[in-house]
């Protein structure tokens, strides 16, 4: 059993917010000493899968959602995939925003190497947008699809 102050320290959260999560109902089973919370192993993958969600960008009222299926058993497995089915597209959305994002950054940081060197852009413009080296034309070509 952990006490508030431990599991805040754990999991980098303000004492508030776990407070807050509790209050909230997300951790319909924790125990309590004298009015103190104590948290067992199952809040803390509570914890896990509460911070996953709210990175993932669900909203407590959703999270909440989920800890309620949770509670029901069973019957909600149906739905509980759902729901992660759905934060894996979006998260594969994202993930697949960052690579474009993260090519371009690669391919302005090349481009102004080669820009430095030369003192201009003339080669490089010439170059644009399909006679570019083999690794950077691909990095161009999926920051500018």
């Amino acid at each position: 059993m952990h006490t508030i102050g431990q599991v805040s320290e754990m999991f980098q959260i303000p004492i508030s917010t776990l407070r807050y999560y509790d209050k909230e109902g997300l951790f319909p089973d924790m125990a309590r000493s004298s009015g103190i919370r104590k948290f067992s192993e199952t809040e803390l993958e509570a914890l896990r899968v509460i911070e996953c969600l709210k990175k993932s960008g669900l909203e407590i009222k959703e999270i909440r959602q989920f800890m309620e299926w949770c509670s029901e058993g069973s019957s909600t497995y149906a739905d509980r995939k759902r729901l992660f089915e759905a934060r894996k597209a979006s998260m594969e959305a994202k993930m697949r925003e960052l690579e474009k994002n993260m090519a371009m950054i690669d391919f302005k940081c090349w481009y102004y190497e080669q820009a430095l060197a030369d003192g201009n852009e003339d080669r490089l413009n010439e170059m644009l947008p399909d006679k570019l080296p083999k690794d950077i034309q691909a990095l161009y070509d999926l920051a500018h699809s």
